[in-house]
């Protein structure tokens, strides 16, 4: 019987190095792909949260040292894995910084796809208020979205020349101008609708900075009570 690793022929010596690299190459593939996550009920996560998971990481590093002074490799240790199963995900550091920024556009949408499923004007201004709650809560519960675009933008004018986040901000933008611009809404009530969506994103913006000590609920009361009082309707009671 042949001992392993050993030719079975004299002149085997080639097919055996060839073999051995072959077998070194699989290995290291193996050992760079993305590593299958065990959940706690049995169930295997699926490639989705596997780029969630590096989103997150690489937004408390570039949160906590700066989207430039962090690198691939970084976000790839913290995550347990190679720089090169990260490649697997994200082939750029600013394809990250792209999606975390795509992440804000997904809680705009939410609003926008509400206010799509209303089927008159009549129904829009009553559902307004709560629509701008819905809005002030999404935007404090991803408050370090919002700290990440105060803490890095000068990476964030850089991203402006890419062509996926530029044509992702004009679909966002011609959503907004559709609103804004019906004529099935009274000028004076798209003024107000526009003028509370300010106040909401002028306040909690730079509410990882300005307003860092005060606490989520109590800040969300204000800029809600805030956005009520301009769109003048009575303020809707807090949550329990």
């Amino acid at each position: 019987m042949e001992q392993w690793g050993k030719p079975s022929t004299p002149g085997g010596h080639g097919n055996t190095a060839r073999g051995n690299k072959a077998s070194g190459r699989a290995a290291r593939d193996r050992s760079e792909r993305p590593k299958k996550e065990h959940l706690a009920n049995g169930r295997t996560a699926t490639e989705g949260s596997t780029k969630e998971r590096i989103l997150d990481i690489a937004l408390h590093l570039f949160n906590e040292q700066g989207y430039d002074k962090t690198s691939l490799r970084e976000i790839a240790e913290r995550l347990g894995t190679t720089k090169a199963a990260l490649y697997y995900h994200f082939e750029r550091k600013e394809d990250i910084l792209l999606e975390l920024h795509l992440r804000l556009h997904a809680l705009g949408r939410g609003v926008l796809d509400e206010i799509g499923r209303l089927e008159d004007t009549q129904q829009l201004m009553a559902a307004w208020p709560h629509l701008i709650d819905e809005l002030i809560d999404k935007m404090i519960e991803n408050g370090d979205l919002f700290l990440l675009h105060q803490r890095n933008r000068n990476a964030f004018e850089r991203l402006e020349y890419n062509e996926r986040h530029q044509q992702e901000n004009e679909d966002f933008e011609q959503q907004m101008r559709r609103l804004f611009a019906s004529p099935s809404i009274p000028l004076p009530q798209r003024v107000r609708m526009a003028c509370t969506i300010a106040v909401v994103i002028g306040a909690l913006m730079g509410a990882g900075d300005a307003f860092g000590d005060v606490p989520a609920e109590e800040l969300a009361q204000l800029v809600r009570e805030a956005a009520h009082d301009l769109w003048g309707a009575a303020r809707a009671p807090a949550a329990a």
